[in-house]
């Protein structure tokens, strides 16, 4: 059997992995130049450093045996486990670590973050009517906050924290989409009476703190970046991977599939591992209603700017700093101060930081230069750490602009999923993988790709 795989990214590089021992012919096609799509790692003169993704959730116990099988377990790297800030009110305060997603199930562990008013209401709201859930429906994640707590606890916490994740405000996401966890307490609270938001939170709280200890650091990292995953798993594949090489289009006869762009080959299968819109205009000629239903999937853009600096005196000892999507003298959304938050980064000498801008629906990737965002990056990092950046030394500069880098995963996305999938198991030999099918993070992506490939 032939097989096709268009993009080169996690995705598509796992899958390509799985049909390794399957005896078919798999063909990878990547349009740009490199490798590892959403996963990049630069070559620092300290050493090799991400600037997509730089970890993931260690707790996917199948993510962390399926680096093993990669033999990467020994690059496996754990985080110093300093807590983060979030900016609000022009200061730097404590980064809450209970609750879910920044939500939390009272105000004690937020109350410097919201308002006196907004703390009592928190507090108050297990005593007020519940509200309407649909089991194994979705709602979405700002509207349901701001109703019950207020816009507080939106604006300044939970917001900052999806929006590191997601590069969307919480006004712009699902609940069952991105805090899965939330939303099936909430579908067992319906099945039994009213629904309220705190209490939710309180029972998935104390479920955590009944889970055994000893179980590791909750993220890892690999200590040359996430290169060594992308570049094994290609090297490990067999696959004939073609970079530069755009496909266009998918034709289908009874013989089977042939790529726009591609090889002379006429596959049998095809595997389409690239962005919703992408996708869509590569399904139009064969299967339009699916190709349809996915033009209502938008994508977020970001920026990361990545620095290195001579020192660190005068960097805040923490792993990060996220900034309120109320605040209106930064641009920034977030600070990752990586050679804090990573003890081998550390041990590189100086400091390296990351500083992300852009949420869905800002533009800023598109039309800020790349010395505007340098400058942006620099000014705000003073103004909301005190750590300057000029005078410390800024020895190396790397502007990564993601361009549709994530999906909106918003209140009907999964919704808008399962009907592709619906409108694909008519078409036989095509299938869809990445991260707005799977869900985002890298074991997430990495457990559907293989699945995918399991079905050939």
């Amino acid at each position: 059997m032939n097989i096709a795989i268009i993009g080169a990214g996690l995705a598509g590089l796992t899958a390509a992995y799985e049909l390794r021992d399957s005896g078919h012919s798999v063909d990878v096609y990547e349009a740009t130049e490199r490798l590892g799509g959403k996963l990049h790692t630069v070559s620092f003169e300290a050493g090799p450093t991400d600037m997509g993704a730089e970890a993931f959730m260690a707790r996917r116990r199948d993510a962390v045996e399926f680096f093993t099988e990669l033999g990467l377990a020994d690059s496996l790297r754990e985080p110093s486990g300093l807590g983060s800030l979030v900016y609000v009110d022009g200061e730097c305060r404590a980064l809450p670590r209970g609750g879910v997603m920044g939500i939390p199930s009272s105000s004690e562990g937020v109350a410097h973050l919201v308002s006196a008013e907004t703390a009592a209401r928190i507090d108050a709201e297990k005593d007020q009517p519940g509200f309407d859930w649909e089991i194994g429906g979705d709602m979405n994640v700002g509207a349901l906050v701001r109703a019950r707590y207020g816009d507080d606890v939106v604006d300044n916490i939970v917001s900052a924290l999806l929006g590191g994740v997601y590069s969307c405000s919480a006004d712009d996401l699902g609940i069952r989409a991105t805090v899965p966890q939330l939303a099936v307490e909430f579908d067992r609270l319906a099945a039994d009476g009213p629904v309220h938001l705190s209490t939710a939170v309180a029972n998935l709280e104390a479920a955590r703190s009944a889970l055994p200890t000893g179980q590791g650091a909750v993220f890892n990292a690999f200590k040359d970046g996430y290169q060594e995953v992308y570049e094994t798993l290609a090297e490990k594949s067999g696959a004939d991977i073609y970079v530069d090489s755009f496909i266009s289009g998918l034709v289908r006869n009874d013989a089977g599939y042939t790529l726009t762009g591609g090889e002379d080959t006429v596959y049998d299968r095809v595997i389409l591992a690239v962005p919703a819109p992408t996708a869509a205009l590569l399904l139009k000629g064969v299967a339009p209603a699916a190709a349809e239903v996915l033009k209502t999937v938008k994508l977020a853009d970001s920026v990361v700017v990545g620095m290195r600096f001579a020192t660190d005196e005068g960097l805040p000892a923490n792993s990060g700093v996220l900034v309120g999507s109320g605040a209106q003298d930064v641009r920034a959304k977030a600070f990752t101060l990586s050679s804090r938050k990573w003890p081998h980064l550390a041990e590189r000498g100086g400091a390296l930081v990351r500083a992300s801008f852009g949420r869905f629906g800002d533009t800023i990737a598109v039309r800020a230069s790349e010395d505007d965002l340098v400058d942006w990056a620099l000014d705000d990092l003073h103004t909301i750490t005190g750590f300057d950046g000029r005078a410390a030394g800024l020895e190396e500069i790397y502007v990564q602009r993601w361009f549709g880098g994530l999906p909106r995963y918003n209140e009907t996305h999964l919704a808008t999923v399962a009907e592709v999938e619906r409108e694909l198991a008519d078409v036989p030999g095509l299938s869809v993988t990445g991260a707005w099918v799977g869900g985002v993070g890298v074991p997430a992506v990495i457990a559907h790709a293989r699945g995918v490939a399991r079905e050939a």
